[in-house]
C-alpha cells in the first residue's frame, strides 16, 4: 500500500497487542511497517457496515457511514485501512464541519464514546468489532471532517499504538 495515503503521525496511542489478531482485523506486516485492516464493523444494532457498497479500498471493501452535515446527509465510504485518509461517496464537506454519524442500516446514531483529547473540540463515535456490540472492542472516529483522529481499541488495548511500533 503506498505509504503516503496513511495518517501515521495519527497512529499515535498507547497499549499493547498481541501478535495474533482477532478475526475483525488482519494485520499485515508491509515495508513501511503493520498494515491494520477492520474486515468487519458494526453499527448500533448490530449491522455489519464492512461490504454493503462495491466500494473498495486496494481490494478491500469499505466501511459505510451514514453523514449528516450542513443540512444534507449521504453515505461515506471509508478505507477499512487504519490511518488510510481515503473515502469516497458523499464527501463534499468542508474540513472543520461536526458531522452527525449514523449507521446507513438502521439510521441510529452512533454512540458517543467520549472527547478526543487533542483541543479539537471532537468527539470520538463508536463502531463496534464484534457483534456484541462492546465498547471494548470498537473503532472510534471523531465527528470533525477533516479531523483524522481515529483509535482501534480490542479486549480493551489500544492496537493502533502496536502497529504504529511493530516495525520489525
Amino acid at each position: 500500500m503506498p505509504k503516503d495515503h496513511v495518517d501515521r503521525e495519527h497512529l499515535e496511542v498507547t497499549g499493547r497487542h498481541s501478535d495474533h489478531p482477532p478475526p475483525n482485523l488482519d494485520v499485515t506486516e508491509a515495508d513501511t511497517g503493520a498494515i491494520i485492516v477492520v474486515t468487519q464493523v458494526f453499527g448500533p444494532d448490530g449491522d455489519n457496515l464492512v461490504g454493503i457498497s462495491d466500494v473498495t479500498f486496494d481490494g478491500h471493501p469499505a466501511v459505510t457511514l451514514g453523514v449528516r452535515a450542513e443540512g444534507k446527509e449521504g453515505h461515506v465510504h471509508l478505507s477499512p485501512i487504519h490511518g488510510d485518509r481515503r473515502k469516497e461517496g458523499f464527501t463534499n464537506i468542508p474540513d472543520g464541519t461536526r458531522c452527525e454519524l449514523f449507521c446507513p442500516v438502521s439510521n441510529k446514531l452512533l454512540p458517543r464514546m467520549g472527547e478526543v483529547e487533542d483541543g479539537s473540540d471532537a468527539a470520538y463515535f463508536a463502531l463496534y468489532l464484534t457483534p456484541k456490540l462492546s465498547a471494548g472492542t470498537a473503532v472510534m472516529v471523531s465527528d470533525i471532517w477533516g479531523h483524522y483522529h481515529s483509535r482501534i481499541v480490542d479486549d480493551t488495548e489500544l492496537i493502533s499504538y502496536w502497529a504504529s511500533t511493530h516495525e520489525d
